[in-house]
């Protein structure tokens, strides 16, 4: 999920999501996916400055990728990445935001978070100055029946945590919920563009 900012943003966003598609064919061992992870997500950061030729603009990238029995996350910015496991929904990324920082601080409360001028800054991102972002790498165990959400603030912006909840868990597949949720938005306002993707983990020979 690349999400591009700037008048650059959409090539950014491009350049982004087409560097790390050269991961789609590898079989990576658990053990070292991060790092592979962590290069890509340096290609891709030179590609984004390529792309945007030095302007001021630029774009998110979370990004999750299976490992056969793993699934690795990268993530910069403030796109998210939610599971959807039994009956709860959990948040997977922390945004790289001014307002996130200082919710963290406390010297923010959730509810002064959602009208807060500054929401939508941000202190990470693949950026047209090809300035490298320190991402946020992690390994999670997926379990058979977890759904997972990548999205743009363009969704998680205007729909709140438990109404993206109730629509991943009412979608009787991923096509359904992606249109749910993106419908959901749009109602909402969609102020912003709205990307979003739905994938769910199943027993091997399942699918």
């Amino acid at each position: 999920m690349a999400d591009g900012y700037g008048a650059g943003g959409a090539r950014a966003g491009s350049a982004a999501v087409s560097a790390l598609r050269t991961l789609d064919t590898a079989r990576p061992p658990a053990g070292s996916v991060l790092n592979l992870l962590e290069d890509a997500l340096q290609d891709a950061t030179r590609a984004v400055a390529d792309a945007t030729g030095g302007e001021e603009a630029g774009t998110t990238l979370t990004a999750l990728l299976w490992t056969g029995s793993r699934l690795a996350l990268v993530h910069v910015g403030d796109s998210r990445a939610y599971l959807l496991r039994g009956s709860g929904l959990f948040r997977v990324t922390q945004d790289h935001t001014v307002v996130q920082a200082m919710l963290d601080e406390g010297r923010l409360t959730p509810v002064e978070a959602v009208s807060h001028p500054q929401r939508a800054l941000l202190l990470r991102a693949l950026d047209g100055g090809g300035t490298p972002s320190l991402p946020d790498l992690r390994l999670h165990d997926p379990l058979p029946g977890d759904r997972y959400l990548l999205c743009s603030d363009g969704l998680s912006g205007v729909v709140p945590d438990d109404r993206i909840q109730a629509l991943l868990a009412r979608a009787a597949d991923p096509d359904t919920a992606v249109r749910s949720l993106v419908d959901a938005a749009n109602t909402a306002g969609g102020p912003d563009n709205v990307s979003c993707v739905v994938a769910d983990v199943v027993e091997a020979g399942s699918a």
